[in-house]
């Protein structure tokens, strides 16, 4: 089982073909704290849906920075897109809805050093205690 505050980062090109490895790894990191198989298909979901308001749906020249900070409860997960061009990053109506029903927080923004987004996905069965 994870550490408290246990840490992995992933840099991948901001290239569709190259952010489903920010699903992989946030799929393989759900599991290994105890998600259950619905939890990290949400997961996986959501992952997709940030990516693509961070990128577009043909991608950016330049990278995607991805910080997976795992707890006992929970899966924090923040990104950073440093591209080559300006361009804003933004969530549709319907991936706002998405995101508020598959992820416990999301958010996607301009931070300092370009477009952000962080979500967190809490465990359910930790939820109901």
């Amino acid at each position: 089982m994870a550490t408290i505050d246990d840490e992995v980062r992933l840099v991948v090109p901001a290239m569709p073909e190259y952010l489903r490895l920010a699903r992989v790894t946030a799929a393989g990191l759900a599991s290994r704290l105890g998600f259950s198989f619905d939890e990290v298909e949400d997961l996986r979901l959501a992952i997709d849906e940030l990516c693509f308001g961070l990128t577009g749906s043909e991608g950016r020249d330049g990278t995607v920075s991805i910080r997976y900070v795992l707890s006992s409860d929970q899966l924090l997960v923040e990104g950073t897109g440093t591209f080559s061009t300006d361009a804003r990053s933004s969530l549709s109506e319907l991936s706002e809805v998405i995101l508020d029903a598959l992820v416990d927080e999301h958010h996607l923004g301009e931070g300092d050093d370009g477009p952000t987004f962080r979500l967190v996905k809490r465990r359910r069965d930790v939820q109901l205690r």
